[in-house]
């Protein structure tokens, strides 16, 4: 293993001291209990949202904590759910009065300590809705969850609840704008390596040089198949299938396309998947009215990407467009 780290036991809280003397303009950071949170937090009257969960996804969540977009993310250890203490105090540090909406990535053990935490910040009269991701239709249910996963349509959720948050929605407006885009988006992923987790100092899972896996998770967890290597092309056909099926647009519909690198990926191929699913999508007369295309929920250093399909209307246009400042994600201001 050769990675550019001091102590595999520090890998998470020197990264999150890097952070902040990075952005410390955007955000601010809690070591004990350890979260970020952005820095003119809590902002009065505002619905405050809170994300997070396992590191090693970067910049999945405290790459979008700041303004249009989260209040607080809570990073555990790399694959592994943060505990409910951080979570409560990420909570209780957003609470404008207007209560907190926790966006929660469909995994075991971040569904069960953010209800934790909710239960608790109940107790100190703070009102907390739950929102749980679950996007990815590689599998119903893998060796994480009960159901399917979480993964990189999250991103598109903090960011439309984000920005209906700073607009002055409710607490009520702003999770409803949450499901809706959980309900609207679907994730396909694709390995061509796998990660290395810092302490466990090995690969997560052996894939042979001419071998990739279709519907692989954002942890490593098995997908759908595993099959010899093909053209870009063959690969984004492979993983819009599923999506299509699923949540099949009709000719004139406009979705936003989002091309998600899992960490060792160049742009360079981003763009060729990107090229092919556009057209694929242009063919059957569907309107790629926005795109994302980067590296925004990764798997530590696996080769590999996901194609997100988000189906738009006016609001979610609306929100998309909305001014958005984080160290991940910028424009309109």
């Amino acid at each position: 293993m050769k990675k550019l780290i001091n102590d595999p036991k520090n890998v998470v809280t020197e990264a999150v001291a890097g952070f902040e003397a990075a952005h410390s303009d955007l955000i601010r950071v809690s070591q004990e209990p350890l979260f970020i949170v952005r820095k003119d937090a809590p902002v009065r009257g505002k619905v405050g949202i809170v994300s997070g969960g396992g590191s090693g996804h970067e910049p999945l969540h405290g790459g979008f904590v700041g303004i249009g977009m989260l209040d607080a993310a809570v990073p555990g250890p790399v694959f592994t759910s943060p505990t409910p203490d951080p979570i409560l105090a990420a909570t209780k540090a957003v609470d404008g009065g207007a209560g907190v909406l926790h966006i929660v990535k469909n995994y075991t053990g971040d569904v069960l300590n953010f209800e934790t935490a909710a239960d608790l910040a109940s107790l100190d009269d703070i009102e907390v809705r739950t929102v749980i991701t679950n996007d990815d239709v590689a599998v119903k249910d893998s060796l994480y969850t009960a159901g399917r996963r979480g993964v990189a349509g999250t991103v598109l959720v903090e960011k439309i609840a984000g920005a209906a948050a700073e607009l002055g929605g409710d607490l009520q407006a702003v999770t409803a704008v949450a499901e809706k885009v959980n309900a609207r988006v679907r994730s396909m992923g694709v390995a061509l390596t796998p990660c290395v987790v810092p302490h466990a100092g090995e690969p997560s899972f052996v894939l042979a040089e001419d071998e990739i896996e279709i519907g692989i998770g954002i942890h490593g967890e098995p997908g759908r198949s595993r099959i010899p290597l093909e053209p870009a092309d063959a690969v984004v056909d492979r993983l819009l299938q599923p999506i299509l099926e699923d949540l099949p647009p009709a000719s004139g519909d406009r979705v936003l396309l989002f091309v998600n690198g899992m960490g060792g990926t160049p742009q360079i191929e981003l763009y060729i998947l990107f090229r092919r699913a556009a057209e694929v999508l242009t063919g059957m007369g569907v309107v790629v009215a926005r795109s994302l295309v980067g590296n925004y929920t990764t798997s530590l250093d696996m080769q590999g990407a996901s194609i997100s399909v988000l189906q738009l209307d006016d609001e979610l246009i609306t929100l998309w467009d909305a001014p958005v400042q984080t160290s991940a994600l910028r424009w309109g201001r």
